[in-house]
């Protein structure tokens, strides 16, 4: 089988995951980098032995590439996906799509020109934990869905804002510990969950010095009638591990650091439970043994759910298919994100 050929545009921080990720896989191929800052594409170039370039317009004329990955900070994500979508290649994009809903809009207005394909980086949908549990939400295991909660007690040095002039912006980072880090629970959330139609929040800033969120809540209504909360912080030292929780009339689920925490199904017992229901720690599930978790380290992140997404994405080109996660899927978790910073600035519910 011929390899599929990728280049990385952007390659100081997430685009080395993404290059791990690639070489991972036996049918990719990674071919090119780029990078306006020329030694930060050299020094990703010299690790994997592939043609460095400083900038993407260079690589794009250069290179027969399949698929370019973009990993640049996030206010340029619109901008080079649709620089690479315009050259005829496929396209993945790092979290968030964008920042913004305009250019979100015009991404997919010229991936439907273009007729390639783009995918958005999700890497927590491939996980074993929220498979499963997304399946059993399709087979209507847990009843009628009732709360939905994602908790993200995460912990960001200030160094680690100061270590780029682009982290806690809102021109480039577009927010702060929803935009950047807890837009992945808040996808899962609304995958497991369903649509979210209306926000109520209140977002501030306690521990770092930045222009951007380092707190949020909001309590969500979904548009089965559900309710849910988001709670989430960099300022949780030293960091606790990330949970997302669906509650139904039938079954409950706990996904914890990206393993399934707890798991109960009415359709499992052998008698019927009691008017007060059964304790966590009769019927809960342990939790499996982790690396360090993302929510000390950024470092942390795996490798193996960025490697599912880009077999995904390659699954799709070889079938013709869709990628899990394309450009309107990955719409959906920045509307909540935007929504939680206006029902924040007005002090009012917004319906999306």
């Amino acid at each position: 089988m011929k390899k599929i050929r990728f280049g990385i545009i952007g390659c100081n921080g997430i685009g080395r995951t993404h290059a791990k990720a690639i070489a991972s896989l036996p049918d990719a191929q990674l071919v090119a980098t780029a990078d306006i800052v020329p030694e930060y594409a050299q020094q990703l170039a010299d690790e994997f032995q592939v043609k460095p370039y400083s900038s993407a317009q260079e690589m794009l004329a250069n290179e027969e590439l399949d698929v370019v990955d973009v990993c640049t900070p996030s206010g340029y994500h619109g901008e080079g996906a649709c620089q690479v979508m315009r050259s005829g290649r496929h396209v993945i994009v790092e979290k968030p799509m964008d920042i913004k809903l305009p250019i979100i809009e015009e991404m997919l207005r010229v991936q439907r020109e273009t007729g390639v394909k783009m995918a958005v980086i999700s890497q927590h949908r491939f996980d074993a934990a929220s498979q499963q549990v997304h399946k059993l939400v399709e087979e209507h295991a847990f009843g009628r869905l009732v709360l939905g909660n994602a908790i993200v007690p995460w912990w960001r040095s200030q160094a680690y804002y100061d270590s780029g002039a682009w982290r806690g912006t809102w021109a480039l980072d577009g927010g702060g510990i929803l935009m950047n880090q807890c837009i992945h629970s808040i996808d899962l959330l609304q995958w497991l969950m369903g649509p979210v139609k209306s926000i109520q929040a209140y977002t501030d800033t306690l521990a770092h010095t930045m222009e951007t969120e380092d707190v949020a809540v909001a309590v969500l209504r979904f548009a089965s009638g559900a309710l849910g909360t988001i709670s989430a912080t960099t300022a949780a030292y030293p960091g606790v591990g990330t949970r997302v929780e669906v509650f139904g009339t039938r079954g409950s689920a706990i996904i914890e650091d990206d393993q399934l925490g707890y798991l109960h199904l009415a359709r499992d017992d052998s008698k019927e439970v009691g008017a007060y229901g059964v304790g966590s720690k009769e019927h809960g599930r342990p939790k499996a043994e982790t690396a360090a978790a993302a929510g000390q380290e950024p470092s942390a992140l795996s490798l193996n759910s960025h490697a599912l997404q880009i077999a995904d994405m390659m699954r799709a080109i070889r079938e013709d298919g869709t990628p899990l996660v394309d450009g309107y899927a990955a719409k959906h978790p920045v509307e909540i994100i935007l929504g939680i910073y206006e029902s924040s600035r007005t002090h009012k519910e917004v319906t999306l």
